[in-house]
């Protein structure tokens, strides 16, 4: 037999055996059905439609875009607006918010420095976002901030908590003004508040600012007449009881800005500073010359130093990102005494410390025109005590004459001294702006737009300390 005919038999064999071995499988296959029990048609598994499912493949969930601007970042991380229905205690702070346009306006931007950093330490502890609007309610995001219960910085510690909360208070540091560190105390106090009342966010704010006692006893009080014990039923203080409502009304202005005539510059979603190790006694005035900082925007991140300079505080400093690797290398290569101002110390508000700033003195000249109602709503003081001050019997003034007054602690907005609004950034030549309390240089030229250098052109004979009632020219005379 050739062997061509011998691999034709071969292979028609081995088809023959494998269309066998099918033959076999197949009835195997079928004899086990039999024995598969019977279910309702109604129910039975649609095993053609399953049998069609394309394969599912799993794949990670693609990450959400991160935002550009911290507003955003911020609302995406509100956490007490659920359930909130119309309610007309938050109603009637969205008004005032909405009718004042530029308190917020003027708090972010002056916030714009903390922001980013306030924002990323709630996210870390899962905190509500909102929070990082309650320092627009205590300070309007000013650090410098002070209230007739001598509560300081941007979180408002009074000194008593501030010490419980390791906030050291000395002649030349004040932590409760530390950015880092207030903030760290500010979530610690917030953290215990929230676990104490159980959970409940809403009783932890209002015993932020009324203090624990007070809302235990609110809820003592009700649950004995068997009324309900949530915060908007608890019998608190009038200004606990507006406080909560103005931060969730906050809140709504910030998610929808636009509806409510609001402008909100866009605040850059990354660090507005870094943290630069040190390791020796430093005036401020020379770290901003030696890592070309503005002096003043230095000491609005580093405003716990009561006296700029590096005296018993952390053995660190905030420095905008953009200048942190320069002064890290300059603070290498210089000697101590470089670093060192050789001019006596004195406190930055002209020898007051915070208890005295309460009544720190100030004078104004009269213009034609004026009364003592309208001086007294510009200075957000008393007509009468514009009298006693004054030893005014009557209230005509003449033009030219020198009205002396005192810095009360007068509060606009429930709590606290806070930063009247500024003027429109959009300023006529030899637009004149009068300093208000906290005010310095460098908050003046952001909130009106213009470089620090020409500011301090138009002003030759002010000095980097601020006085409130000081007048400013704002834009070069053309």
């Amino acid at each position: 037999m050739s062997s061509s005919i011998r691999k034709a038999i071969n292979s028609d064999a081995l088809t023959r055996l494998a269309q066998a071995i099918a033959v076999a499988v197949s009835a195997t296959l079928a004899g086990c059905s039999s024995h598969v029990p019977q279910t309702d048609a109604a129910h039975a598994p649609n095993i053609a439609a399953r049998a069609k499912q394309k394969p599912v493949f799993l794949t990670e969930k693609p990450s959400p875009q991160i935002p550009q601007d911290v507003w955003e970042r911020m609302r995406q991380g509100f956490q007490l607006q659920d359930g909130l229905g119309v309610n007309p205690r938050i109603e009637q702070q969205r008004l005032w918010f909405a009718s004042n346009p530029s308190f917020l306006e003027n708090a972010g931007d002056r916030g714009s420095l903390y922001i980013h950093y306030i924002v990323e330490r709630l996210e870390e502890r899962n905190m509500p976002l909102e929070l990082a609007l309650l320092p627009v309610i205590e300070s309007a995001y000013n650090p410098m901030a002070y209230s007739r219960a001598n509560a300081v910085g941007l979180w408002q510690f009074i000194p008593s908590t501030g010490r419980y909360f390791n906030l050291r208070q000395t002649r030349f540091y004040d932590g409760r003004r530390d950015i880092t560190a207030s903030t760290t105390a500010a979530m610690d106090y917030l953290t215990r508040l929230h676990d104490m009342f159980n959970g409940d966010w809403l009783l932890a704010l209002a015993a932020y600012n009324a203090g624990e006692g007070t809302v235990s006893r609110a809820i003592e009080r009700n649950e004995r007449l068997g009324l309900p014990t949530d915060y908007w039923n608890l019998p608190l203080p009038a200004e606990t009881q507006a406080y909560v409502p103005k931060l969730l009304a906050l809140s709504q202005v910030v998610m929808a800005p636009d509806a409510y005539g609001v402008n909100l510059n866009p605040i850059a979603n990354e660090p507005y500073f870094q943290v630069v190790e040190i390791n020796q006694r430093m005036d401020l005035s020379k770290v901003a010359a030696v890592a070309n900082i503005d002096e003043d925007e230095l000491f609005q991140l580093n405003p716990a130093f009561k006296q700029r300079t590096t005296i018993d505080g952390p053995q660190h400093l905030l420095v905008p990102t953009s200048k942190a690797q320069l002064l890290t290398t300059s603070l290498q290569t210089m000697r101590p005494e470089e670093l060192i101002s050789k001019k006596q110390l004195k406190p930055v508000f002209e020898g007051a410390d915070d208890t005295q700033l309460a009544s720190a003195k100030r004078s104004y000249r009269v213009k034609r025109g004026d009364n003592l109602g309208s001086i007294a709503k510009a200075n957000n003081v008393d007509v009468k005590d514009l009298q006693r001050w004054n030893k005014l019997s009557g209230k005509n003034l003449k033009p030219g004459q020198t009205l002396v007054m005192q810095d009360t602690g007068k509060r606009n907005s429930g709590r606290i001294n806070t930063v009247v609004a500024a003027k429109s950034k959009t300023q006529k030549p030899q637009s004149q702006y009068k300093v208000q309390q906290g005010d310095s240089l460098y908050m003046v030229a952001k909130r009106f737009n213009v470089e620090m250098q020409h500011l301090k052109r138009w002003n030759p004979r002010v000095g980097q300390a601020l006085k409130p009632g000081q007048m400013l020219t704002v834009s070069s005379p053309h």
